[in-house]
Parts: C-alpha cells; structure tokens; sequence
C-alpha cells in the first residue's frame, strides 16, 4: 500500500526555495544557524529535533533526526528517551486542559 509521506520526499526539501526563493533562503540560513553548537551542543539540538518531530508526528523529520542523531553520536537508548519526553509532556499538556473542563463543571453546577 503506497503511503501519503513519500521518503523520497524529504531529499526534495531544498525545492521549497523554487517558488520564493528569498523567503526559502531565509528559512534554510535562520534554520542553519539554528542548529549550530552553541550553549547546546549539535548532539542535544539533534536529540530536541527529534523529540519535536515525534510530538508533531513528522515522518519526515523522525528519518532525518533519527539519522542525524545517530551521526551526531547519540545512541538509541538517549533517543529513545528524548521521544518518551516528549510523549510525557503531550499527555501532560492534553491533561492540564482537563483543568478548564473542570472550571466548565463548576461553573455549570454552582
């Protein structure tokens, strides 16, 4: 069964320049900056970029970041760690609005 992600896809990323090139040009230097050592080291930037692509359910970004990663010398323990990260705060942020609910509830009953 074909998926709706290609893989192939994702080595087709620098194209997003062809429509507007300026804006993609920012893009790729704002997101290369990004990514550079600085207080966090390339390895712990790679290790939240993977986490993030999980919580946003990229299959794009969970092949190159698991790649990355890997070349960047974390191992699959500390990767794997990053996505349980990850998955804690989604259910804490979906469980924190649970709070809202509840004031909904009190204001209804009282």
């Amino acid at each position: 069964m074909k998926s709706y992600y290609e893989p192939d896809d994702l080595q087709k990323f620098s194209t997003i320049t062809r429509v507007n090139k300026p804006l993609g040009d920012k893009y790729f230097s704002y997101y290369n900056s990004v990514m550079k050592a600085g207080a966090l080291s390339e390895r712990e930037k790679a290790l939240i970029a993977l986490a993030v692509a999980h919580a946003l359910r990229c299959p794009y970004c969970i092949d190159a970041y698991t790649r990355i990663c890997i070349e960047k010398g974390s191992d699959e323990e500390q990767m794997n760690e990053a996505v349980h990260v990850a998955a804690g705060m989604a259910a804490g942020i979906t469980l924190v609005h649970g709070v809202q609910m509840m004031n909904k509830i009190d204001d209804t009953i009282i």
